[in-house]
């Protein structure tokens, strides 16, 4: 017996270094996640603002894009207005972890008029 004296704090050191470990990993997860859907939101948005001004002024349907995507804390990489009108966007949101360091997550959206096919009536 007194060989194992001190043995189970191994064990709840160990323990509890375990679910550190998992506890970072789905926190890490979680932040990446988010940044991914706030990405993708700011690129649906930026490209639907685009496409609204796509025949009227396409420039300045880019740069309406772009302050769209930077007031939801993205970044314009590439827009797109092709000559049927339809928008297309990529953004760019910044993302830092701590043991991975600094990355971009990006996200594409197109926007444009829908076509219905065939007659009405």
């Amino acid at each position: 017996m007194g060989r194992d004296r001190g043995a189970a704090t191994i064990w709840v050191a160990g323990l509890m270094a375990l679910v550190f470990a998992v506890t970072a990993v789905i926190v890490f997860a979680g932040t990446a996640r988010v940044a991914r859907h706030r990405a993708q939101s700011a690129a649906d948005l930026s490209a639907l603002a685009a496409a609204r001004l796509a025949f009227a002024d396409p420039e300045r349907g880019c740069a309406e894009a772009s302050s769209l995507a930077e007031g939801n804390g993205a970044m314009i990489t590439r827009c797109f207005i092709d000559g049927e009108g339809i928008a297309d966007v990529q953004v760019a949101v910044g993302l830092s972890l701590p043991v991975l360091g600094d990355r971009m997550i990006m996200a594409d959206a197109r926007a444009g008029p829908v076509h219905i096919a065939g007659s009405v009536g």
